[in-house]
């Protein structure tokens, strides 16, 4: 049987088998929030932030006094949340002294996690550096999310990584469920490919009953499937009696604009901020925010951003105009690549603002 078919056919049986229960289970929460507005509320503290993924994605050479830098900066301008990118499934069944490849801590590798076997156990290093990261940014007053941004091997074989994920998540849940409130968790960033909407709708009730047994109050951050795509929120299925939960959104649109010369992109595409761009910019958000009316839940858009080889006029125009849609709509938000040179508005070999960027997201 090919690869592709038998990810297929575990997905088929593993939905069917669970989709007596899907029904029961949306209607029901063991969530003990019952203010319908609190979700709303935690969703104003994350406010205007940034992703950082720092020494949990580089592995070597840990820069504590640049590492708490970076969150003054960001504190400084005025942003109050920070999305932190973990990646679990690489610090599980770990010797006591170990190393991630590039490849490793950038969320490849489906084929060498396949042949990790249970317990699925996360390495103590691991705790102490998110817990590290959190406690930096929670003494500074940020509101923080843990990502679980093993997004790209749960895209590749969903099934096959299935209780690798749900271990992830017994063990994170745990950890944090005595940290306090303005501690949120994000179930996973991303969902994509083999991962799709259907199916992740069933993954995601899975995780999410496992973290409300330890963290009945925890605020949780939710993306659809797609990518986290606006398209997808239509198929997103939420615990309905659950209100505290924060959806979370990504915007990357037009893809060959913000991402042109990645991954073969034609480079050279520019964004003018014509009126036939604009409307395209304002339809997508008015549909998500009409969806967020709907189903009376915060939206909170993620990732956003602009690669460095953009026309940087264009990426300010884009950049700017994004800022206004979120504002409009009354969306929190996280820049990806924040304090970075790749996507951000941060000059990290000359440590200082990329002000043209910097003041497009921030106006002065």
């Amino acid at each position: 049987m090919k690869p592709g078919k038998k990810i297929i056919t575990k997905a088929f049986l593993y939905v069917t088998a669970s989709l007596m229960i899907l029904t029961i289970f949306i209607n029901i929460s063991t969530g003990q929030v019952t203010d319908p507005m609190h979700a709303f509320r935690q969703n104003e503290q994350l406010g205007r932030g940034g992703n950082i993924g720092n020494i949990l994605y580089k592995w070597e050479n840990w820069d504590k006094d640049w590492e708490r830098k970076e969150m003054d900066i960001m504190k400084e301008a005025g942003l109050t949340g920070i999305r932190i990118n973990t990646r679990p499934f690489l610090h599980m069944n770990r010797d006591q002294q170990y190393a991630l490849t590039r490849n490793e801590a950038h969320g490849y590798g489906v084929d060498l996690l396949l042949a990790v076997k249970p317990p699925y156990q996360i390495s103590g290093v691991f705790f102490e550096r998110l817990d590290w990261t959190v406690m930096e940014a929670l003494d500074r007053g940020f509101a923080v999310i843990i990502d679980n941004h093993q997004y790209r091997v749960m895209g590749a074989d969903p099934m096959g990584l299935r209780e690798m994920f749900l271990a992830s998540w017994v063990q994170m849940a745990e950890h944090y469920k005595d940290f306090p409130d303005n501690v949120y968790f994000g179930l996973l960033n991303e969902p994509n490919n083999n991962l799709t909407p259907y199916l992740w709708n069933y993954l995601m009730l899975d995780a999410y009953r496992i973290v409300r047994e330890s963290n009945p109050d925890r605020t949780l951050v939710i993306g659809p499937g797609n990518w986290n795509g606006f398209s997808a929120l239509e198929e997103l299925k939420l615990p309905e009696k659950d209100r505290n939960i924060i959806v979370e959104v990504h915007y990357y649109s037009p893809h060959k604009f913000t991402h042109q010369g990645v991954s073969g992109n034609p480079t050279g595409v520019t964004w003018r901020g014509t009126p036939e761009e604009k409307k395209a910019v304002e339809d997508d958000f008015q549909k998500a925010a009409d969806w967020g009316e709907k189903h009376n839940r915060p939206l909170f858009l993620g990732e956003f951003g602009v690669i460095h080889e953009a026309d940087q006029e264009s990426a300010v125009k884009w950049l700017t105009f994004v800022v206004e849609q979120m504002k409009k709509h009354g969306m929190s938000w996280s820049m990806w690549d924040l304090m970075g040179s790749n996507m951000g508005v941060f000059d990290q070999e000359n440590r200082r603002w990329i002000n043209h960027r910097k003041d497009a997201i921030l106006p002065p």
